[in-house]
């Protein structure tokens, strides 16, 4: 153990979080065949570590620590559950083997990409594929999943607890399927991972320790799935995408923590060879001749990555990409991407345009669309308007760094 103060604990718990929840819920649950029993277990290690590492200090290894106690709770939940006959066997197992690879000081595996195809499996809900994949995997709360869903936060929760239940209770198996169901179950995988890469990218301050970590992890796991199914596309295509834009992050923000746009960013602070390795990903994928939403979106980045050899943005081409993206993928950030690219191609009331087909139910939160309209609203002079859409625009911001510069654009009309 190594001594120290509360803050040091915390921050040592907040660590542990950040970088390991989704490996031990994963270690924890293909042993246990119970997910939500694992992440309770979890969560208990969790308060357990919070009550005794400020007191004990923190633990030379805090995720064996953190493992430990964990299935200890497993155990113990299992001697009282009316399943114990089926379920203690597994657990020892869980104890056994942990404990083995402890004693030989090596870390336990990480399993999180076999738990993301298990939450594909056929039997589990569609829908609920993707959400259970970000909160049991990748450690998002219900309340940011339900905000990304658009649904109560209490509904989500409902939805997520059910469905844990229904894979406890189908005994689904908890292991990579065979390699012909792969391709079948790989698009909600593709949807959690950059679904997880988005929430991460959004949080470019930092603020939340537990996102802090979570696009390294996204592009980590497309890794993975790159390596797992080369010949998938798609899966080529996302990773080109999060590389290009994990790129670009040191240049989201200028030297006092304002925000940059894309079109202002100094491109000598992009990662060059992450781009290169971007492009090389994205021509791979293209071979293969079956483009999907994932190509078109990393096809657009690159397209603004030629800015930075040519010194122009090609606003016709990224307004053909979007317009392919829009009709294969009609999600609402590709319309707005669409309108983006068609102000700058043919002018600002072509933007506006496409914004006003846009269904009011589907942008009324959407806070890009928002800033778009604020700002193409004030190049052709409807002042008024403007300044409601940028007000609308800033109390829809998390991060503030862009409502400063939203207010500032606002000030400035």
């Amino acid at each position: 153990m190594n001594t120290g103060d509360p803050h040091d604990a915390h921050r040592a718990a907040e660590l542990a979080a950040r970088a390991s929840y989704g490996r031990l819920v994963a270690y924890l649950a293909r042993r246990s065949r119970d997910v939500a029993a694992a992440e309770d277990a979890l969560s208990d290690a969790f308060v357990a570590a919070l009550a005794a590492w400020p007191r004990d200090g923190v633990p030379d290894k805090p995720e064996a620590w953190l493992l430990a106690v964990a299935r200890r709770r497993l155990l113990d939940a299992g001697r009282h559950a009316t399943v114990a006959a089926r379920a203690l066997p597994a657990l020892h197992a869980v104890i056994d083997e942990a404990d083995g690879a402890a004693a030989r000081e090596l870390a336990f595996p990480d399993e999180r990409l076999a738990l993301l195809f298990v939450c594909a499996h056929p039997a589990i809900d569609e829908g609920m594929r993707t959400p259970l994949m970000l909160q049991t995997v990748l450690g998002l709360d219900a309340a940011r999943i339900a905000a990304a869903f658009v649904v109560p936060a209490a509904t989500m929760g409902q939805r997520l607890v059910r469905v844990k239940t229904k894979i406890r209770d189908a005994g689904i198996r908890f292991e990579v399927p065979d390699p012909r169901e792969l391709p079948a179950r790989l698009e909600p995988v593709l949807e959690a991972i950059y679904a997880a890469y988005g929430s991460g990218w959004e949080d470019v301050a930092g603020a939340e320790a537990r996102r802090a970590g979570l696009a390294d992890e996204a592009i980590w796991l497309g890794r993975l799935v790159t390596r797992l199914l080369p010949n998938e596309p798609e899966g080529q295509g996302l990773l080109a995408l999060m590389l290009h834009c994990e790129a670009r992050r040191p240049a989201r923000r200028d030297v006092t923590g304002g925000y940059v746009p894309l079109s202002r960013q100094a491109v000598a602070r992009w990662n060059w060879p992450m781009i290169e390795e971007a492009e090389r990903t994205l021509l791979v994928a293209a071979h293969a001749g079956l483009p999907g939403r994932f190509q078109l979106e990393a096809a657009i980045q690159s397209a603004h990555a030629q800015r930075g050899r040519t010194g122009r943005t090609d606003w016709d081409a990224i307004a053909l990409l979007y317009e392919g993206l829009v009709r294969i993928a009609p999600t609402v950030g590709a319309s707005v991407g669409q309108a983006a690219a068609l102000a700058e191609a043919r002018g600002a009331g072509a933007g506006l345009a496409a914004l006003d087909a846009m269904p009011p139910a589907a942008i009324a939160s959407y806070q890009p669309y928002w800033a778009l309209r604020a700002h193409l609203l004030a190049m052709i002079g409807r002042a008024d308007e403007a300044a409601r859409a940028y007000t609308r625009a800033i109390g829809l911001s998390e991060d503030e760094a862009v409502r400063t510069f939203l207010a500032g654009k606002e000030g400035a009309r």
